[in-house]
C-alpha cells in the first residue's frame, strides 16, 4: 500500500530546464549591470530574486528525487547536476553583491570581457540541458559540452592576463585586493559551468 504514494516517476527535465532558465538570466542580467557600471539597491534586490528562484527548483528537484521511484539517469547525477545549476547562480549573486560592498564603480572593460564570456557559457550550458530531455541530440549536446570546456579555458587565460595588468598598473593595495578577488571569482563562474559539462558529459557515457 505504501507504493501507492509514491510517485513512480517525475519529469525532472522540465525543472532542470527551468533551472538553467534562472541561470542564463542571471548571466544576462550580471552582463547588464557590468555594462552599466554601478549597482544600486534595485539591482541587488532583482539578482537577489533570481538567485532565491533558482534556490527554490533546486529544492524542488531534491525533493521530487527524495519522492520519486524511477528517476531518468543516476539520482546521483541529478543531484549533483541541480547543485552545479545552483551554484553557477549563487556565484554571479555573489561577485554583484561584492561588487556593491567593495563600491566598485565605472566600466570596467575586463569585468565587461568576462562577463561576456560567462552569459556564452551559461548559454552553451542550457543548450546542454535542455539537449537532455532527447538523447538522439547527445552528439549536439556533447559538442555544447566541448564549447562550455573551450570558454573555461579561455577565463583561464583571461584571469592571468588580467592579473598580471592588475599588478602592474593599479598603486592601490586596496583596490588590488578588490579587483583581484572579483575577477578570480568571475572565473569560478566558468569553472562551475565546466562542472556541468562534466556531469553531462558523465551522464550521456552511461546512457549510450
Amino acid at each position: 500500500m505504501f507504493f501507492k504514494f509514491i510517485p513512480r516517476e517525475f519529469n525532472f527535465f522540465d525543472l532542470f530546464e527551468k533551472q538553467v532558465g534562472f541561470a542564463v538570466s542571471a548571466a544576462g542580467y550580471f552582463k547588464e549591470l557590468v555594462l552599466k557600471g554601478s549597482i544600486d539597491d534595485a539591482a541587488i534586490e532583482k539578482m537577489g530574486a533570481i538567485e532565491h528562484q533558482g534556490d527554490d527548483v533546486a529544492h524542488t528537484i531534491i525533493e521530487q528525487l527524495n519522492k520519486t521511484f524511477i528517476t531518468p539517469f543516476d539520482r546521483e547525477d541529478i543531484h549533483r547536476l541541480a547543485k552545479e545549476l545552483d551554484d553557477i547562480i549563487d556565484m554571479i549573486n555573489t561577485i554583484v553583491s561584492r561588487l556593491r560592498i567593495y563600491k566598485l564603480t565605472g566600466v570596467n572593460k575586463n569585468l565587461v570581457e568576462f562577463a561576456s564570456v560567462i552569459e556564452e557559457s551559461v548559454g552553451a550550458v542550457s543548450c546542454t540541458v535542455k539537449g537532455m530531455r532527447n538523447m538522439k541530440n547527445a552528439k549536439a549536446v556533447s559538442d555544447f559540452c566541448v564549447e562550455v570546456n573551450r570558454l573555461e579555458n579561455v577565463g583561464d587565460a583571461m584571469r592571468d592576463e588580467m592579473l598580471a595588468e592588475l599588478f602592474e598598473r593599479e598603486k592601490d593595495p586596496i583596490a588590488v585586493i578588490k579587483w583581484k578577488e572579483i575577477y578570480q571569482d568571475a572565473e569560478t563562474v566558468l569553472d562551475i559551468c565546466e562542472d556541468v559539462a562534466h556531469v553531462v558529459d558523465s551522464i550521456l557515457v552511461k546512457q549510450a
